[in-house]
């Protein structure tokens, strides 16, 4: 994944920032919107996209955009450092491969252990019935 490649694809848009803060909140856009295509996205191979669709698709449009807001500071640079920040934490966690489990063998204590267990329940249970005269 190449981070700068990746940032020449997102496009940004500034929205006025909605909720309470008066004369700043109506006059200044200081919320950022931060939208990235990642069907059509060249700087991922076709491999890493199917693998953020399945990661992200919670978080994607049907047409398998993303879209990240922030709306946190008064600075319109700051929302915009922050998204991207946020957007590149999220690119990067759906791009991790999970590592494969390899099985371990059981210990032959632990077989024994269990085997012993069971012996001794139906020995209970054998000394529960009636004797057979």
């Amino acid at each position: 994944m190449d981070k700068e490649k990746i940032i020449t694809e997102v496009t940004f848009k500034a929205v006025r920032s909605s909720g309470a803060g008066g004369q700043n909140v109506n006059k200044v856009s200081s919320k950022v919107v931060l939208t990235f295509d990642l069907v059509n996205s060249s700087a991922l191979s076709d491999e890493e996209k199917e693998r953020s669709q399945e990661k992200l698709k919670s978080k994607l449009t049907l047409d398998g955009i993303l879209i990240l807001n922030c709306d946190e500071d008064r600075s319109q640079l700051k929302n915009k450092a922050i998204v991207t920040k946020r957007f590149l934490e999220i690119i990067e966690k759906s791009l991790v491969v999970p590592k494969k489990r390899t099985p371990t063998k059981i210990p032959r204590a632990v077989i024994e252990k269990r085997l012993k267990a069971k012996a001794t329940t139906s020995e209970v249970k054998q000394n529960r019935k009636k004797p057979d005269l």
